[in-house]
């Protein structure tokens, strides 16, 4: 199983930086709703979920999952910061309309576990 931190030396490894946009959603039996949103630039490898998980301490609401999506600069490393406040908007939109859209993204729990959203056969 991959786990957070597993996760994010690859990506770090694949992209040499990148900025984590993030959506995090509060997990029911039926859905995945988004909660809080915020973006961080990733220059090294050795942050830990343990590390993450605080930085999101003082996200308003509850959480249970949080699902990151990596953009790069043209050059490579992080995207400045403007575009990094609308590739998060459109990220939301598009979670909005579609939860499975998560799975496009590196979709973990409170335990930093990997995880995804499965379609509802009921509402198929």
């Amino acid at each position: 199983m991959l786990d957070f931190d597993d996760w994010l030396k690859a990506a770090f490894a694949e992209t040499e930086g990148f900025t984590a946009l993030v959506v995090l959603v509060e997990i029911t039996e039926t859905d995945a709703k988004p909660v809080a949103s915020t973006f961080f630039h990733v220059i090294g490898d050795e942050a830990t979920w343990k590390d993450v998980r605080k930085m999101f301490a003082s996200a308003p609401g509850g959480w249970d999952g949080a699902v990151f999506f990596t953009a790069t600069s043209r050059d490579g490393g992080p995207i400045e910061e403007p575009l990094a406040r609308v590739e998060l908007r459109r990220v939301e939109a598009e979670i909005g309309d579609d939860r499975l859209r998560i799975n496009d993204g590196a979709f973990f729990d409170r335990k930093g576990r990997r995880m995804r959203i499965d379609e509802d056969e009921a509402a198929a």
